[in-house]
């Protein structure tokens, strides 16, 4: 009998071993700068999740970018994996107290430049380039950067710019992801850098079409809200959200317009777009996708629910994408009255993400955010899931369990790193097992500088 028992304990056992959510490990959490701006302004201006890349590994090194105490854009470098941080400063001060005027960093692997944008919402940008091979190594002093521009190269991409995203596509050049035009009234828009000259593609995603609300309002003009633009092989995967100009769509003039999350894909560097069921949808910059493109809806959901705008992505090994997004379940209520009082109190994360069959599952992981802010997942090598939530807080699931044993492996508040709110990350390492993640730590007065660092993480499957 006791060897039954043996046999069941030891079952029981294995099975809770073999389907537990993985974890992390905390390798080292390094300052960069004691004294980083700070000021409050839906975010901090160092630290949004929606940056492509604040932080950025380029084969020996790792690059870094924020605003000193002062105001002045700091770029700093490091030797992989735990060099010394070596800095610099660009002749460039922050034009606004705007949280969305951050800095993106990208580097273009034809010809080894580190490329700059920055300072920007709803306003003209400010861009830089290096030298050729200074990401490869070279003296990393401010004169190895041209003069700061508002143009993007000798491209004029206008003057009206916010989200600067960079990305290298799969033939090497290096992209330039960007909106024009403001909140509700924005187009999506494509530039690419190759044989050193940049040039437009155009927009993929336009602010026309008429949506119509549940509750019958009407609006006709918006923009997409990307929560990335993801290349896995030679596709580029786009999820978002739509937020629509007319404030009368959502139950509450302090609610968020956004609405549904979308789907679609290219598989020819952005020119061409399909939805989930391989049905060419859209042409940049003849025929953009708009809120009308059949068949990119994904999950449905009115504008009621405070669905939060440029959460972020990732794609599988099997080439399916996944993506994190949050809302405030109708269980808690029907109407978001206040976004920035509600969603901290009621807002939850939820993984959205495709079937081999091309169709999407929705799994609500059970944490509250605590926060308005915005959460980053990633997947390690084995798919297995990790979504890093406002003030540094990690869950966890495991590809075994079908991503649904959802188990916080970390919590910064605990740990004591006094993680101000949102956060982003390294992509660039994931590959590798690891994932750095920039934050900023609260401050003890309204403006008053405080520590910009930057913690390392295993993924440990």
């Amino acid at each position: 009998m006791w060897l039954i028992q043996l046999f069941v304990a030891l079952t029981s056992f294995l099975a809770c071993v073999c389907g537990a959510a993985p974890t992390v490990s905390v390798v080292s959490n390094t300052l960069l700068d004691p004294n980083g701006i700070f000021f409050v302004s839906f975010d901090v201006v160092n630290v949004n999740s929606f940056q492509l890349s604040a932080v950025l590994a380029y084969e020996n090194f790792q690059y870094a970018a924020w605003y000193t105490s002062t105001g002045v854009a700091v770029l700093g470098r490091r030797t992989l994996p735990s060099g010394a941080w070596s800095t610099l400063q660009l002749p460039h001060t922050l034009s606004a107290n705007d949280s969305h005027n951050v800095i993106s960093l990208g580097v273009s692997p034809a010809d080894g430049k580190i490329h700059v944008a920055l300072d920007c919402h709803s306003t003209q940008m400010f861009y830089t380039s290096s030298v050729a091979n200074l990401a490869a190594g070279g003296s990393w002093v401010a004169s190895n950067f041209a003069a700061i521009t508002t143009t993007l190269g000798t491209l004029n991409i206008g003057t009206v710019i916010t989200y600067p995203q960079f990305v290298v596509a799969p033939n090497n050049d290096l992209q330039f992801v960007f909106r024009s035009g403001v909140s509700g009234d924005g187009a999506t828009q494509l530039a690419e850098y190759s044989g050193g000259v940049w040039r437009n593609v155009g927009s993929w995603a336009s602010a026309t079409g008429t949506y119509t609300a549940p509750n019958g309002a009407v609006s006709t003009l918006r923009n997409l809200y990307i929560h990335g633009f993801t290349y896995h092989g030679t596709r580029a995967y786009v999820t978002g959200t739509w937020r629509e100009q007319n404030a009368a769509v959502s139950c509450s003039s302090l609610g968020l317009t956004n609405h549904d999350t979308v789907y679609f894909y290219s598989d020819d560097m952005g020119r061409t777009w399909f939805n989930s069921a391989k049905t060419q949808i859209a042409t940049s910059g003849t025929n953009p996708v708009n809120v009308n493109t059949a068949g990119i809806i994904v999950d449905s959901l009115d504008a009621d629910h405070g669905l939060m705008n440029q959460e972020s992505q990732t794609v599988d090994s099997s080439g399916l994408i996944h993506a994190c997004i949050s809302y405030v379940p109708g269980r808690f209520t029907q109407c978001v009255e206040n976004y920035e009082t509600v969603r901290p109190e009621f807002a939850r994360p939820f993984h959205l993400y495709q079937n081999p069959n091309g169709t999407f599952t929705k799994v609500e992981i059970p944490f509250f955010i605590d926060s308005v802010g915005r959460s980053q997942i990633v997947l390690d090598s084995a798919d297995n899931a990790y979504v890093i939530m406002p003030f540094v807080r990690i869950a966890t699931a495991s590809k075994a369990s079908g991503w649904t044993d959802w188990t916080v492996v970390y919590n910064g508040t605990s740990q004591g790193l006094n993680a101000f709110g949102e956060i982003t990350l390294d992509r660039a390492r994931v590959s590798s097992g690891l994932v750095s993640v920039l934050y900023q730590q609260n401050s003890t007065g309204p403006t008053t500088p405080s520590a910009v660092k930057l913690i390392d993480f295993t993924l440990n499957g």
